[in-house]
């Protein structure tokens, strides 16, 4: 097997645990090479020459590796995620069991599922156009707020500093929000306009239901309140119902599409998975690419299936979850 690991060291806390896996990966014979990722590093130089390896570890945060994914998009490499980063959403919704010897094991059976990414691009109102690739969600508004204000104390707090840029902002501005999917446009007002390819967070609650990674749709999520604290409801209805499907959100409301468009009734900042970008827009676009990443999966995800002893690119002959 030749395995190519694309590490950012700064994601979460620095936690050496990628290591552990490229120890539990590798047997006799193998390569892998490793390559640390910078600050400003450049997705593509990051990527280059991935079609040479059996497979590719992206580690890091939920940004980091959306960007890379996105840079392999269509590519046809198996791909395996690794939790590195403060929140790890993106490994959570894929669903593998997140041990570093867990992740190893699936590498070496080799089960992949084609899982869908989001494309953003917008232009600031200074002019400047940007692109990302997205695995999670992305939007303007109440969230994109948080993170702004959490980002000086996240390497400190980790998740809490969500929770106390949450507390910090009681009452978020209300925007009134163009919203037009595959073509029909409606209007709402709400503190928060979010697209989603996949919607759970922490505790695994669905922020909203079905929503997931191999639809080939995206989600657009509106927050219709004008207060932080009746973020409260919806957040209890999911500890008691975590899919969403039997009472409902209050104060969400979902449409779903491929290609969408949001325009926004004041400039605000935008967030691409956890990452807030750089200066204010008042319009962006999301767009689905259906089946891009090629993910590494175990019977745990619910994008896996029972190892059938098909698809093997690690050369193992272990089923990893036996009957």
């Amino acid at each position: 097997m030749r395995a190519l690991v694309i590490h950012n060291p700064r994601s979460g806390f620095g936690s050496d645990a990628v290591f552990q896996f490229e120890r539990a990966l590798l047997q006799g014979g193998d390569e892998c090479l490793t390559r640390v990722l910078d600050e400003d590093f450049d997705p593509a130089v990051a990527c280059a020459g991935a079609d040479a390896f059996d497979v590719v570890v992206l580690s890091g945060g939920d940004g980091t590796i959306s960007t890379l994914l996105h840079e392999l998009r269509d590519a046809d490499i198996p791909t395996c995620v690794f939790p590195s980063g403060t929140a790890n959403l993106l490994c959570a919704n894929i669903g593998n069991a997140p041990e570093p010897s867990a992740l190893a094991r699936a590498c070496r059976i080799g089960k992949t599922a084609r899982l869908d990414i989001g494309e953003i691009s917008w232009t600031t109102v200074d002019g400047e156009a940007g692109r990302r690739g997205f695995a999670l969600m992305s939007g303007t508004g109440f969230d994109a707020q948080l993170m702004q204000a959490a980002l000086p104390n996240k390497a400190v707090m980790g998740q809490a500093a969500y929770f106390a840029a949450a507390l910090s902002s009681p009452r978020p501005t209300v925007g009134r929000f163009t919203i037009t999917v595959d073509g029909e446009t409606v209007e709402r007002e709400g503190i928060t306009c979010l697209v989603a390819n996949n919607a759970m967070i922490q505790g695994d609650i669905e922020i909203v239901p079905d929503c997931r990674m191999d639809d080939g749709l995206l989600d657009v999520i509106v927050v219709e309140t004008s207060d932080a604290a009746q973020l409260l409801k919806p957040l209890a209805f999911g500890l008691v119902d975590r899919s969403g499907h039997a009472i409902g959100r209050p104060h969400i409301e979902s449409l779903r599409g491929r290609e969408i468009r949001i325009e926004c009734s004041t400039a605000m900042p935008l967030e691409v998975d956890g990452e807030v970008m750089p200066g204010l827009v008042s319009a962006y676009e999301a767009r689905a690419l259906p089946g891009a990443a090629r993910i590494v999966v175990d019977p745990m995800s619910p994008y896996g299936t029972e190892d059938d002893g098909s698809s093997r690119f690690g050369g193992s002959d272990v089923i990893a979850y036996p009957k």
